[in-house]
Formats: C-alpha cells, sequence, structure tokens
C-alpha cells in the first residue's frame, strides 16, 4: 500500500456526525501509509491509535476497544480478521472496516460475515475511509467498474498460495492438485490482464 501518494487533510470539522466516542485503531505493517492515514484521519476529528501488526491490534483493543477501526487484511504476523473478532467481541456496535487487496474479495466478504461493517480495496484514500466509517448501512455490494479476468482470478489465487507456502514450488503444487511444471511455467509468466 505504499503508492497511494499522500492522503489528503481534513475536509470535515470535529463536530461534523461523528459520535461522542470518535476513537480510531488503525492497524497497518506499511509504517509510511500508517503515518499518513494517522494523520488524515485526526484532521476529521478521531482519536487515533495506530499499530502495525495482529499483536499490537489485539493489545490496543483488549486496553481499549475503539468505536472505530481501519485494519489491513494481510499482516505480517497474521491476519486482520483476528483483530475484528476481538474487536466485535469487546466492543460490538464498533464499526471495523477491513482494507483488502484487490484479489481478495472473497475474504472480504468473509470479513464482513465475521463482523467487519465494510471493506475498502486498497488503495483507498482518507476519504474513502471516512465516508466508510460515517456510513449508515455498508456499501460493499457494488459490481467494480474494471472487474479482474477469470484467468487473472486464477493468477492471483496462485501467487497467494505460493506466498502462503513460503515460495515452495512442491508444496504450492502439491495444496492446488498442480503438476509442478505447469505451475512453474505459470509462475514464470507475467500476471494476466
Amino acid at each position: 500500500m505504499s503508492n497511494e501518494g499522500p492522503v489528503p487533510e481534513s475536509r470535515h470539522s470535529p463536530g461534523d456526525g461523528l459520535p461522542d466516542d470518535r476513537s480510531l485503531l488503525i492497524v497497518d505493517d506499511d509504517s509510511a501509509f500508517l503515518g499518513r492515514l494517522a494523520r488524515a484521519m485526526e484532521a476529521r476529528g478521531y482519536v487515533v491509535q495506530t499499530a502495525n501488526s495482529v499483536l499490537e491490534g489485539i493489545k490496543a483493543i483488549e486496553a481499549a476497544p475503539p468505536a472505530f477501526a481501519v485494519i489491513d487484511m494481510r499482516l505480517g504476523d497474521g491476519n486482520g480478521l483476528d483483530i475484528i473478532s476481538e474487536l466485535k467481541l469487546r466492543r460490538p456496535e464498533a464499526r471495523g472496516v477491513i482494507l483488502t487487496g484487490y484479489g481478495n474479495i472473497a475474504t472480504a466478504v468473509t470479513a464482513v460475515k465475521m463482523g467487519a461493517f465494510d471493506y475498502l480495496a486498497k488503495p483507498a484514500d482518507a476519504d474513502d475511509i471516512d465516508a466508510a466509517l460515517r456510513s449508515i448501512t455498508p456499501d460493499h455490494a457494488q459490481l467494480p467498474e474494471n472487474p479482474m479476468s477469470a484467468d487473472r482470478v486464477r493468477w492471483e489465487h496462485i501467487q497467494r498460495v505460493y506466498e502462503l507456502c513460503g515460495r515452495n514450488v512442491s508444496e504450492t503444487a502439491r495444496r492446488l492438485s498442480m503438476h509442478r511444471r505447469t505451475l512453474q511455467r505459470i509462475l514464470a509468466k507475467r500476471a494476466p490482464r
């Protein structure tokens, strides 16, 4: 998420629609993005706390469950869904928004089922995140303007399994029930459009 550019500054005054408790936890392992987003959300009236791992996010929720959370789905030490689960356990009315990569929309739907209020595809800017947090109803049923092709979805799935298997071709081929040479050919190609 490091290529979004600067996060725009405030377009809201501190008293425009946020509840009295404006606590916001942002969890992302991209420290540059985390810092930009934290500053932009503070300018929008939120009281921001940041964390860069699942462990830090859960500790922050245990100490003081926030009214709002923005959580990256994939973190260095695990899955953002663990943080959403902890947040919903400790503060059921909290609004948690999951940030997910373009190829992880199915996982994002799972996040909503587990208690996330909404999800946004990366790159998401502060205006999008603020709108999702303030929204009365989630807006996650829209069809993307340029949906991925079936070949691209397949390629992304293979890449994700490959990464989860520690870039081990043999293990990835076994888990995908695919011939090792076929997998090597797919991995050597560029991503389809």
